[in-house]
């Protein structure tokens, strides 16, 4: 502000022609160049401004702060972030057309499909993105795009589960495994996920089946997060366990989790049929948007291969873009057959999913 009050005054000192603060001809010099600074700093202030894209996010600062940085680096655009565990698409849809976002950064799939059904999303058309993101894994009408990949897996003991082992997702409901296994929360994103998919493929008679036989096997009350179910297995409570792929990458990375993560074997599910199932992180352009110029240069970026490398080494995700490798870590865990199934196709039944949880008292 004293900036600002400050290059008013010399202004109209300067065409008023008094300059009586001013008492030579030096001073006036020095004036006329004193409102030429002031005024070229509050120009290129509020062009630095302009160049700017704002940024909810679900996902971490620690994993967002290289790439955005990066981004920052190469186009001048600075990211402006807001972080929260919960409630992003709530306050978007409460704060409406003016809400200063401009894009929705979230941590699965299940949350994409709350902020277009909250209507806060706008639909982005991009080549870039349809080049860098295959058609599974972004909307046809350019409602959402990924940006990277992990695998549902199956874990189980390495010292209890030697043989007899689940290879599929409906293994897990066999009788065999009563008492064995843990999960989260029927209810949790990651597991509606896992449920719709089921139905998709199987219908929704199969699904409920199948969820209530899961429930019929667990060794406790679903709980905790993906890293509490390998705790559990580590300290004898289960011996099998469904995660995302990139917690065994974390907890191999955590001196005081990698115990855990070296107590289990991975199982890529259904080799034989129809892949392993996937989950994404995924980005939305929100109908508030008021730097959509930036904020789709920010989305193209997350999608490229710098963007993408960063994404797999830091967080050992599956990068969505097929021209960049997984880190060397996740590598070693194999190939493996996905499933094809467009996820436009798993999200129709994810309301679905959760009624199923309700109706067999899966957290019960």
């Amino acid at each position: 502000m004293w900036l600002l009050m400050r290059m008013i005054r010399i202004t109209i000192c300067i065409k008023s022609g008094k300059l009586e603060d001013f008492a030579n001809m030096k001073t006036r010099i020095i004036a006329a160049l004193a409102c030429s600074t002031i005024l070229g700093t509050l120009l290129s202030t509020n062009a630095f401004s302009a160049e700017s894209v704002n940024v909810y996010s679900y996902r971490q600062p620690f994993l967002i702060a290289p790439i955005f940085d990066s981004f920052t680096k190469q186009t001048g655009i600075k990211v402006n972030t807001v972080f929260a565990k919960k409630g992003l698409v709530e306050r978007l849809k409460s704060e409406g057309k003016n809400s200063p976002a401009d894009l929705l950064l979230t941590s699965d799939f299940n949350t994409i499909n709350a902020a277009i059904d909250a209507d806060v999303v706008e639909a982005v058309t991009s080549d870039v993105l349809s080049v860098n993101i295959p058609a599974q894994f972004r909307d046809p009408d350019g409602l959402w795009f990924g940006l990277t990949n992990r695998a549902r897996l199956i874990v189980v003991s390495k010292e209890r589960m030697t043989q007899n082992r689940p290879e599929t997702y409906e293994d897990l409901a066999d009788p065999t495994y009563k008492g064995k296994i843990c999960t989260r929360s029927g209810k949790h994103n990651y597991m509606v996920a896992l449920t719709a998919s089921v139905i998709a493929h199987a219908g929704q008679d199969a699904a409920r089946k199948w969820l209530s036989g899961v429930k019929d096997n667990l060794a406790r009350k679903p709980q905790g997060n993906d890293r509490a179910q390998v705790k559990a297995i580590s300290q004898g409570e289960c011996d099998i366990a469904i995660i995302n792929s990139y917690y065994m990458g974390k907890m191999l990375a955590d001196d005081k989790q990698i115990a855990w993560a070296n107590s289990v074997d991975l199982i890529f599910p259904n080799q034989a049929d129809r892949g392993t199932h996937m989950n994404i992180s995924g980005v939305v352009l929100t109908k508030s948007a008021g730097n959509k110029s930036n904020a789709i240069k920010l989305m193209e970026y997350l999608s490229s291969a710098d963007a993408q490398k960063i994404y797999a080494e830091v967080n050992y995700e599956y990068p969505i873009n097929k021209s960049v490798s997984p880190s060397e870590l996740v590598q070693s865990w194999g190939d493996f057959t996905y499933d094809t199934l467009p996820l436009t196709q798993v999200s129709k039944y994810r309301n679905d999913a959760s009624r199923l949880a309700d109706e067999v008292n899966y957290d019960y």
